[in-house]
């Protein structure tokens, strides 16, 4: 019991509570986000994904509830996903263990996760961008269920479960960035939700493989559900509210400084390529918008398009 009354339980408390906020928001960055800062805050790597993942299949589990309860998710989608995912993010665990002593599996997993940060971040812009095409082409937001593409969505839940399974990272982003691609008139609040219910089932049989070969830390895994839990449960509430284009640009930049940093990059060039992200991101952004027809400067940048009112007296209805 005195384990969880420190300062490291407290610090694992609120940074688990702001993770979960933006899991909720965007059902992207959770174990991108939380396994590097377990790992910033002393905990070995074999043993921040390890509780990462059992604390997700937790968090994630209230997030999902909320997108059920508002009828958001594809069911056909997930389920797919799952058949998938579920099978090789058991095997992740075992497949950390299978490198070799302890020493060697920290190494492994440090390396693996700055890769799985960097690709994180990577497919993150890439999924700004496609929406931010698909809406400038005149995509409007479609009431019809998409077309199922079985085979390519059960290898997406494979790719995703087995980098979930060795890292912790990825449920959100990868497969939600996956999904855009094979489904992109599925609209942004039924991306995240078809993600946040998949992603369940796969970080707890992820959960389930790691637990089996490394084990829980009841001072870290207890902070992490009291903080996540409540966070997740506000962002989900918020989803279909806050605008999420800042956030998303946010993420990248951090997301790519930590997996510079975990791949041993030198703190100046961390630094360099930081301020660069920073001063020059948004331009760079702001450039690509306005090739596109769009304000360079305008937060709204991925809102799907509605449909023109058919009387000229009919209101538009706001775009979001």
């Amino acid at each position: 019991m005195a384990d969880l009354l420190t300062y490291s339980a407290l610090a694992v408390l609120v940074v688990s509570f702001g993770v979960g906020i933006v899991v909720g928001l965007t059902g992207m960055g959770g174990g991108a986000l939380m396994t590097p800062a377990l790992m910033a805050l002393g905990v070995p790597a074999t043993a921040a994904v390890a509780n990462d993942l059992v604390a997700a299949s937790i968090n994630k589990s209230v997030g999902a509830s909320v997108h059920w309860r508002r009828g958001s998710p594809d069911l056909r989608l997930a389920g797919l996903l799952m058949i998938g995912s579920v099978p090789f993010a058991f095997a992740g665990g075992f497949l950390v263990k299978s490198v070799g002593e302890a020493e060697v599996q920290q190494e492994f997993l440090t390396t693996a996760i700055g890769a799985a940060l960097l690709f994180t971040a990577s497919t993150y812009a890439l999924r700004m961008y496609l929406q931010l095409r698909h809406v400038t082409a005149g995509n409007e937001l479609s009431e019809e269920a998409p077309r199922v593409r079985a085979v390519p969505t059960v290898l997406v839940g494979a790719v995703g479960g087995l980098l979930v399974g060795i890292t912790s990272v990825g449920s959100g982003s990868l497969i939600m960035v996956a999904l855009l691609l094979i489904y992109p008139t599925l609209s942004a609040v039924k991306l995240v939700g078809t993600d946040l219910v998949q992603a369940v089932p796969l970080v707890l049989a992820a959960a389930i493989g790691h637990v089996l070969t490394e084990g829980v830390t009841w001072a870290v895994l207890v902070p992490l559900v009291l903080g996540g839990t409540p966070g997740t449960f506000l962002g989900a509430r918020m989803a279909a509210w806050v605008k999420q284009s800042v956030i998303r640009r946010g993420i990248v930049i951090v997301l790519t400084l930590t997996g510079l940093k975990m791949l041993g990059v030198p703190p100046e060039g961390v630094g360099i390529i930081g301020a660069a992200l920073l001063l020059l991101g948004p331009l760079a952004w702001g450039f690509v918008r306005t090739r596109h027809g769009l304000p360079a400067f305008d937060n709204d940048s991925t809102a799907w398009r509605i449909p023109e009112p058919t009387r000229p007296d009919q209101p538009v209805p706001p775009q979001g």
